[in-house]
């Protein structure tokens, strides 16, 4: 599996195209919908997963779906189970704390998860911004806790990380 990670926007948000075969899944179409056209190339896009519905995480969202009219991937849309998208088999893991509809799309073949505002290399999501809640977001913590430490994490601000740099240097775990 070959991830691309593009910076977008003026909150400078990570927006993964994951690419495997012919196919490929967009996560958090925050903006700059030509760059995101651009890294998809001649990929079949099989679907879209989105994080969280913050601006800066779908903000070229009404677009993508208009152009690849495929499956949207998120709290609304999923349940906290296994699905298989084209070549991509993913785990939904719902995460609130930063937000009530956040979640987490773990791709366990990979050891790979992309965690939108979840958790950041040493940090975490705010929690002070409407729906967020910092008892929930502990939860949500313990809950994450309990995955392999060789799991790699991309968050969707800033650099990836690994479940057990988190696990050891992250004040909130």
């Amino acid at each position: 599996m070959e991830i691309t990670r593009m910076v977008v926007g003026e909150l400078q948000e990570n927006c993964y195209i994951v690419k495997k075969n012919n196919s490929c899944l967009i996560i958090d179409p925050g903006s700059e919908f030509d760059q995101i056209q651009k890294n998809i190339g001649n990929f079949q896009v099989e679907g879209v997963c989105v994080t969280h519905h913050h601006f800066d995480h779908v903000g070229a969202l009404k677009q993508v779906l208009e152009t690849y009219p495929v499956e949207l991937y998120d709290d609304m849309n999923c349940e906290e189970k296994e699905y298989t998208v084209g070549p991509f088999t993913f785990q939904v893991i719902k995460n609130p704390g930063h937000t009530t509809d956040s979640v987490s799309f773990y791709f366990p073949h990979e050891k790979v998860m992309f965690v939108g505002d979840f958790i950041f290399f040493q940090s975490i999501g705010r929690c002070d911004l409407e729906g967020g809640n910092f008892e929930t977001m502990k939860k949500s913590i313990e809950k994450i806790k309990k995955y392999q430490d060789d799991i790699t994490l991309y968050p969707g601000h800033g650099i990836k990380t690994t479940l057990q740099e988190e696990k050891k240097n992250n004040p909130y775990f």
